[in-house]
């Protein structure tokens, strides 16, 4: 009978396992499928842990092969069995994706990818100087990604399973909504110093919390004035790669009726009598008759507006120094809810109006109180107390 197999040191070999000419060590196995595979290491030790692992993961039906797939790869895989996602959602997808192409992180093999390699990138990228926000994009990927392996018998456990909360500070720019007073002198501010070509808009964001992609979609069909109410059922975006396109609203929730207060109805009014119709309305994806159009007779994008309110705003810190926060389109909606709020209004009307799928993102995100709102909130419950 021939003798054992020994390594160089002497130590039996079991069987599978081989010592190499440079003096590292093989082990070769065959999977579930009648492949055979190979796996190395420098020491005998190493080798055994391998094994182990092989061992285990062909008994518990792991596809230890498949687990050699990179990051990127897997993510890859992922994104192209969605099916559903909107536009916006896919632009922030595909640009998270690109990320993950180029870093060296998108190359490691998933099977290597430990609970603290996942939490050590995210650091690493908000080290680089990405907002929580963002990273948060990267992690809508590559969490149910991993999942997708886990269930796939890849690998055993997804390393993305945490929050990110846990490891990064909450570093979101904080919208600040403006006070009465700061509202009536930043619309006096727009309309004596800004022209008249965004100053309805602006009046409208302000009175009736829409987001300002929905305001653009809007069509002359939308607005009745007969029952004093706006219908939001659309969103007009525009990217590089395609000029126009209609989505819904951001949610179900987004497909709503808007009352108009005496300031939305006038500013509607007005921008209708403005609006000089083209000879040809165009079409977009089945829709026409934008109630704002630019001079070229196109329906309006929310790039221009908020270029306009940016140039706006550098203009009034240069003649009034910094005296009002920053105010964009959507600093406008984060006002018109805590003005509602602040109103008295119920919560679940409240979250009607915003379009809101779920009531703590009108509560924790955009409604902002101070001290003299809660001063008088409190005058008026006190005389129960």
């Amino acid at each position: 009978m021939a003798g054992k197999r020994k390594d160089k040191k002497g130590r039996v070999l079991k069987d599978g396992e081989s010592q190499r000419q440079n003096g590292t060590y093989c082990y070769r196995y065959t999977d579930r499928n009648k492949n055979r595979h190979c796996v190395y290491a420098k020491t005998l030790d190493e080798l055994r842990r391998k094994e182990e692992s092989v061992q285990r993961d062909l008994l518990d039906d792991i596809d230890y092969v498949a687990g050699g797939c990179t990051v990127a790869e897997l993510v890859d895989r992922y994104v192209n069995l969605k099916r559903g996602l909107k536009q916006n959602s896919m632009r922030a997808y595909s640009s998270a994706i690109n990320r993950i192409h180029r870093e060296p992180f998108g190359q490691r093999k998933i099977r290597s990818v430990k609970l603290s390699d996942a939490k050590g990138y995210y650091v690493e990228l908000h080290d680089l100087g990405l907002k929580r926000n963002t990273i948060s994009v990267i992690h809508c990927v590559l969490r149910p990604a991993f999942e997708m392996a886990v269930d796939d018998d890849i690998i055993r456990k997804n390393p993305f399973k945490f929050k990110l909360s846990d490891i990064l500070p909450n570093d979101a720019y904080v919208r600040k909504a403006l006070t009465k007073e700061q509202q009536d002198r930043y619309l006096n501010f727009v309309r004596d110093y800004g022209g008249d070509s965004f100053y309805d808009e602006i009046e409208i964001l302000l009175g009736t919390g829409l987001r300002v992609s929905e305001l653009y979609g809007l069509t002359l069909f939308d607005v009745d004035f007969d029952r004093r109410r706006i219908y939001v059922q659309r969103q007009l975006c525009r990217t590089a790669d395609k000029p126009f396109f209609i989505t819904g609203p951001k949610t179900v929730s987004g497909i709503r009726y808007i009352p108009m207060t005496d300031m939305v109805f006038l500013a509607s009014k007005r921008a209708i009598k403005k609006r000089v119709a083209p000879k040809v309305e165009l079409l977009v994806d089945g829709c026409s008759g934008f109630l704002f159009l630019t001079k070229e007779g196109t329906p309006k994008v929310a790039m221009g507006l908020e270029t306009y309110m940016d140039r706006m705003y550098r203009k009034y810190v240069k003649l009034f120094g910094n005296t009002l926060p920053k105010i964009t389109p959507h600093v406008l909606r984060h006002i018109f809810c805590t003005n509602m709020h602040q109103a008295g209004i119920d919560v679940k009307s409240l979250q009607y109006l915003m379009g809101h799928s779920n009531v703590s993102v009108t509560m924790d995100v955009y409604t902002h109180n101070n001290y003299e709102s809660v001063e008088k909130a409190f005058e008026r419950v006190a005389v129960n107390l």
